[in-house]
């Protein structure tokens, strides 16, 4: 991990709002929770803190309100050792907030208020062109504007880094984001939407080639806890395909765990890790992840991911 910021994320924060309750509610209906925290959140944020406790040197670029859960936010990850400096402060709007609510399954509902972050410009992204060069691995959600994220992803192409697009949540995007990015991230269902398909997992083979045909290489399809599928070219465009197990736990709560596996890819990748051993170990991670409550609070360390692997 050579370059002075290993992995730069250009993403959201939010202050997350969880909810405990037995059971989601229906439409229309109210039930009774039984536990309320806030807790430091966002995509953006979740998936620098991931790659941050696994050992990479990370710069997050976002943007909070001048307000006390900006305040949190920023204090949190500094403590993580983000580097915050391209964070921006915007006066005259809140910081984004996520209302979760967990059963007791697992489970989760949540619907996010973007404040601040969708007041992160392209000029912002530009601003930081040297920081950005400067990656080994360039993180993209889509909590951001979407003319953003292709600011950071072309500059990332430009600068020789590898770009990593997490096409959540999803959105129709640009077919030259997709031609920016060296590698989509996505669920099955994120996938089943980009391709017009309603279930990819029924053939991955013609999933593939409708990748390819899209003009993207490699894909990772997550799969919940049936694991995941990492796709790469292979010779002659005949797509190579490796199903990734899931790693069995204790589910306690899935909040954050898609981010964990996003920001452990990034950060394996950073260390010159081929995608499928960095699909892998962030299987591991994920697991770990779904095992503890909250989205942050449940990311591991580097060191407590070696006994597992």
């Amino acid at each position: 991990m050579s370059p002075a910021f290993a992995v730069v994320v250009v993403g959201s924060l939010n202050a997350d709002l969880t909810i405990t309750t037995d059971r989601l509610p229906s439409a229309g209906e109210t039930v009774a929770g039984h536990g309320f925290v806030t807790r430091p959140g966002g995509k953006g944020a979740n998936q620098a803190v991931a790659a941050a406790r696994l050992g990479s040197a990370v710069s997050l670029i976002g943007a909070v309100g001048a307000d006390a859960y900006g305040s949190m936010l920023l204090e949190a990850a500094r403590c993580d050792g983000i580097d915050t400096d391209s964070i921006v402060t915007i006066a005259d709007i809140s910081t984004g907030v996520a209302v979760i609510e967990v059963d007791a399954h697992g489970e989760n509902s949540i619907v996010v208020f973007p404040g601040a972050n969708g007041r992160l410009a392209p000029h912002h992204v530009e601003k930081e062109a040297e920081r950005i060069a400067a990656a080994a691995v360039v993180c993209l959600c889509l909590e951001s504007p979407l003319e953003t994220i292709m600011t950071a992803a072309r500059l990332g192409h430009q600068a020789g880094a590898t770009v990593l697009l997490n096409l959540s949540p999803f959105r129709e995007v640009p077919a030259q984001l997709l031609a920016d990015a060296d590698l989509l991230l996505v669920n099955e269902h994120e996938a089943a939407q980009l391709l017009g398909s309603t279930d990819p997992t029924i053939d991955w083979g013609a999933t593939a080639l409708g990748f390819i045909a899209r003009g993207v290489g490699d894909v990772v399809v997550t799969l919940g806890a049936r694991g995941s599928m990492v796709i790469q070219g292979g010779p002659e465009n005949l797509p190579l395909l490796t199903p990734i197990p899931a790693v069995p736990t204790h589910v306690v709560d899935t909040t954050g765990c898609g981010d964990a596996f996003t920001g452990s890819v990034a950060d394996s990748l950073a260390r010159g890790d081929g995608l499928v051993a960095a699909a892998r170990r962030a299987a591991v991670v994920a697991s770990m992840a779904a095992a503890t409550k909250g989205a942050q609070d449940s990311y591991p360390t580097v060191n407590e991911v070696k006994i597992h692997v």
